[in-house]
């Protein structure tokens, strides 16, 4: 090779050798032990009409939201829901799930970011386990 052509291999190995190492310190970072977060007090607002968002949500969730039994509700607390402090509402319920078929009472927690509704927690007993439950006739009164 002449002396263009070793420049110009030398540049590409240079650089192959600049994106290889970017590719791993990134995948370093990625498998970094976690940190403590800084969020935004906005993300945590209070959630001010969080009943009304819940039935409206259960209407998505369930497949059958007609005829739910024994529906309570917990007032908003903050807890730890995948290592962030978010608002959460625990809701107990029992709905059907096939025809006139009961399932048993189901726990929920509803989370909230900036007051709004995000998502519900299938497996909530842990979140819920010092919530302390008020009846909630409103999402045994959902139709389809």
């Amino acid at each position: 090779m002449h002396g263009d052509g070793l420049r110009r291999v030398a540049g590409l190995a240079a650089g192959l050798i600049f994106v290889v190492g970017g590719l791993l310190l990134g995948a370093c970072s990625h498998n970094a032990p976690a940190t403590t977060v800084v969020e935004n007090p906005e993300l945590n607002a209070p959630p001010t009409d969080y009943r009304r968002e819940i039935v409206a949500a259960m209407h998505a969730y369930l497949n059958d939201p007609t005829g739910i039994r024994d529906a309570e509700i917990a007032q908003p607390a903050i807890k730890s829901v995948s290592n962030l402090q978010r608002y959460i509402v625990c809701v107990r319920f029992n709905a059907k799930k096939r025809g006139n078929e009961y399932a048993g009472v189901k726990e929920v927690a509803a989370v909230f970011m900036v007051g709004r509704f995000d998502h519900f927690v299938d497996k909530a007993k842990e979140l819920c386990a010092d919530a302390s439950f008020t009846p909630y006739p409103e999402l045994q009164k959902l139709s389809r």
